[in-house]
């Protein structure tokens, strides 16, 4: 490419620089004195809360404002939602979530309190993550098929899920049809009681995001036997996916996003946007979460709305083929 034809392109990108510099200055200038929440809908100590922690002190950063990370957990997240759904729409307060409290909760609930399309705003996706199955410390068994075979042995089994009407829930369902196995899903108010209880070997097996587990299963406290998705995690490597032993059909992965309350202003979710990937541009962070399983990538508030739209979908159609009838 010769000197002259690289000039334009040069220009693309101090251009692009410059906007989101000015974007992320506006928004600073804005905020100026005032406190940012970032909403989670979980108790601290689970995986959702740890990540929030490890983006908070860096947006703090990229925004020049105080970030807070506000837990209001209950209803699997939803109570943090309704609370998005009522606050001013300044610039002040976003929600940090997987896919359940987006995606699945108004698929399974007759009334949320909240229609996230008309009520909220996608501000920017920055991971994908999958969901696991894993068996307390003193669950004898070594493997996937190793629970099962235990699990036929006892009779029926109880297995964590972090919340009611959630994707675990419904994985344990499909297992349990497809294994004949008497299975009964035991819903938590988020993954750190579900975990104190499998710590506990209260509870002798478990279903969750990979970030959630990934700690304990590195200590040897319990045993990741099984993940979601396509392909085996780089965190896990050796723990294969379910679709190789022999469950397909739940490839598509779960995502995580930040949310604004509808009217926030296009400035200040662009502005939001690009001090999140400023954020994620920087090694540490991207080695902190990717060391909790997840795998880290940037995406704009339309891509994260397009991936929404499509995750939805296809749970609703795997929830109806449940027979599960929205309560």
């Amino acid at each position: 490419m010769s000197r002259l034809s690289r000039r334009p392109l040069l220009r693309c990108a101090l251009g692009a620089t410059l906007v989101a510099a000015t974007l992320m200055g506006n928004l600073a200038h804005a905020q100026s004195g005032k406190t940012i929440k970032l909403m989670v809908g979980f108790p601290p100590g689970g995986g959702t809360d740890a990540i929030a922690r490890i983006l908070a002190e860096p947006l703090k950063d990229a925004l020049g404002a105080t970030v807070v990370v506000d837990n209001k957990p209950g209803a699997g997240g939803q109570i943090a939602a309704q609370a998005l759904k009522a606050a001013a729409p300044d610039g002040t307060t976003f929600f940090l979530s997987h896919d359940h409290s987006i995606s699945i909760l108004p698929l399974v609930m007759k009334n949320a309190g909240y229609e996230p399309a008309k009520d909220f705003v996608p501000v920017a996706g920055f991971a994908t993550f999958v969901n696991a199955f894993a068996v307390s410390g003193g669950t004898p068994a070594k493997s996937f098929n190793e629970y099962v075979a235990w699990t036929q042995q006892q009779g029926k089994g109880s297995v964590g899920v972090p919340a009611p009407a959630s994707v675990p829930e419904f994985l344990v369902k499909v297992i349990g049809g497809k294994y004949k196995l008497d299975l009964v899903a035991a819903p938590y108010r988020g993954s750190a009681p579900m975990m104190a209880d499998m710590l506990g070997n209260q509870i002798p097996a478990g279903v969750a995001s990979v970030p959630d587990f990934i700690e304990n299963h590195k200590a040897g406290k319990l045993r990741v036997v099984a993940v979601l998705g396509d392909k085996r995690q780089a965190a896990l490597p050796d723990v294969p996916t379910f679709a190789e032993l022999g469950l397909a059909g739940f490839e598509d992965v779960p995502y995580y996003g930040i949310f604004a309350p509808a009217g926030t202003p296009a400035a200040t979710i662009e502005a939001f946007g690009a001090a999140l990937q400023k954020t994620l541009a920087q090694p540490d962070v991207r080695a902190k979460l990717t060391a909790m399983g997840l795998t880290v990538g940037f995406s704009s508030s339309q891509q994260l709305a397009a991936r929404e739209a499509s995750y939805a979908k296809v749970w609703a159609r795997i929830i109806k083929e449940t027979g599960f009838v929205p309560q």
